[in-house]
């Protein structure tokens, strides 16, 4: 595997040398001449190693350093210096450098430790693709964001999954209840049973208990044998009761009475039987008006409420949008179906659609227009209509009044800035300065903003090779 080692200096000479000291087969060598440079490279750029002078114009190596850290990039800092200080030295450690290298450099340490370091890198980049691995398979599962309200959602469920507490996962229809349950389960070491469902709204009161408690054989007309419920067959596992809010009354204090004693009989039966599942319970029903309008059992709905996740809309986190598309095209692909990918235009009508069905209205939609688009790339008229429609529509002010203002503004502003972002830089291709310009922006506002609503600007340069720093002609080479 290719090592890419980025060497940052305001030096031409240096970077040369260093460039010629530290050249391989298996490594790349990048120059940068400042802090800024280099940083702007990180962003769009993997990368293994950085060789960076403390004493930069502009952005220190110790700015640098920080703005690394900050961002969380995978990347090993080495820092080089010809006139470092003791406070230096500290600061740059306690920022994480990996060491320090005094000027003029020892060719044969240098060697040395960039090899220790590369090394080490390695096997930090091979721990965590594992763990993302892992990540991926068991503890988020389908749940996918980058919004910071899905953060907050991931946060949560890493924060609940070993605790013992009961979770109420709340949210409309689509948004992907069920997957929280399973995340919160499988990142739950302590947890060696199983994940079991049961869709409270499915079934009548009579083999709601059933299924959930077990029966006797005898207990009634065409019981023949005993049956385990839920509740037993999910022994040291999680028991995850959805739709909660539809479940009868009756049933409600039945259930009540396991969460107050942990121990529940099977119908027709009289023996106790201890309950040792976890339980999560979902619902797209407000419990609190539910109580208030006497649907649902008060003391139940505290036993319930002990730690609560709310799953936003997709209309709130549109930002989400570009990669949930990516991963149900990869999905759909893994199916069998024809790869596809999605035009600008379209993603721009995806994103300017409310989604009343959530994410799972998204991956229908998504599946439909796979099946029935005949190239490669989804365009708009692959779309179905109503979304097409809805992007046509003159602009409107419609709203739910019931939200407080400030949620509306920022809902509101956040559609304007993310369709007006898009159509500069389509118009300017990509290009942020000419799209600040239009915009009457900074280049780092509008780089914030950008990141903010997950936009892209490559995917507006029509063969956009992007902007690099210089690369270093080594001698032999020109």
């Amino acid at each position: 595997m290719d090592r890419r080692i980025l060497v940052v200096d305001d030096s031409q000479l240096v970077c040369q040398q260093l460039s010629q000291v530290l050249a391989s087969p298996d490594r790349q060598i990048t120059v940068a001449a400042d802090g800024t440079e280099a940083m702007e490279w990180l962003v769009e750029n993997r990368c293994s190693l950085v060789l960076t002078d403390l004493r930069l114009p502009g952005m220190s190596g110790l700015d640098l350093i920080r703005a690394i850290r900050e961002r969380e990039l995978p990347v090993t800092v080495i820092v080089m210096t010809g006139c470092a200080t003791v406070e230096d030295a500290v600061e740059a450690m306690k920022l994480g450098a990996y060491d320090m290298i005094l000027k003029p450099i020892d060719t044969i340490r240098l060697e040395v430790v960039v090899n220790q370091a590369l090394e080490d890198r390695r096997l930090i980049d091979e721990v965590a693709d594992l763990r993302a691995r892992l990540r991926r398979k068991y503890a988020y599962h389908n749940l996918i964001g980058r919004s910071a309200a899905m953060l907050e959602v991931f946060d949560r469920v890493a924060r609940v999954a070993s605790s013992p507490c009961t979770v109420l996962v709340t949210g409309e229809t689509g948004t992907g209840k069920e997957l929280v349950a399973q995340a919160i389960h499988y990142s739950d070491v302590t947890r060696r049973g199983s994940l079991l469902a049961v869709n409270c709204a499915a079934l009548p009161e009579h083999l709601l208990e059933t299924e959930l408690f077990g029966h006797e054989r005898g207990a009634f007309t065409g019981a023949d044998r005993q049956k385990k419920g839920r509740f037993e067959l999910a022994r040291d596992g999680t028991l995850f009761l959805d739709e909660i809010g539809d479940m009868p009354m009756g049933m409600q204090a039945k259930l009540l009475r396991v969460l107050q004693d942990g121990r529940f009989e099977r119908v027709g039966g009289t023996e106790s039987i201890q309950a040792s599942c976890r339980v999560l319970a979902a619902t797209n029903v407000k419990l609190r008006e539910a109580v208030a309008a006497g649907r649902f059992r008060e003391d139940l709905f505290y036993r319930l409420d002990v730690v609560k996740i709310n799953l936003p809309p997709l209309r709130e986190r549109l930002d989400d949008i570009p990669i949930l598309v990516d991963h149900f095209l990869e999905k759909l692909a893994a199916r069998g179906l024809p790869p596809r990918t999605v035009s600008r235009l379209a993603l721009s009508r995806l994103l300017s659609y409310d989604w009343p069905g959530n994410v799972r209205e998204l991956e229908h939609v998504l599946e439909q227009a796979t099946v029935t688009t005949p190239g490669p790339i989804i365009e708009p008229d692959n779309l179905p209509p109503q979304i097409v429609r809805h992007h046509d529509e003159p602009f409107s002010l419609e709203f739910d009044h019931n939200r407080k203002l400030p949620e509306i503004t920022v809902e509101f502003v956040r559609r304007i800035e993310c369709a007006y972002l898009q159509r500069v830089l389509e118009k300017y291709r990509g290009r942020i300065e000419l799209s600040a310009n239009h915009c009457g922006l900074s280049r780092r506002s509008i780089s914030a903003k950008l990141r903010r609503y997950g936009i892209d600007k490559r995917a507006f340069k029509p063969h956009a090779a992007r902007r690099r720093p210089r690369q270093l002609v080594l001698a032999g080479e020109e």
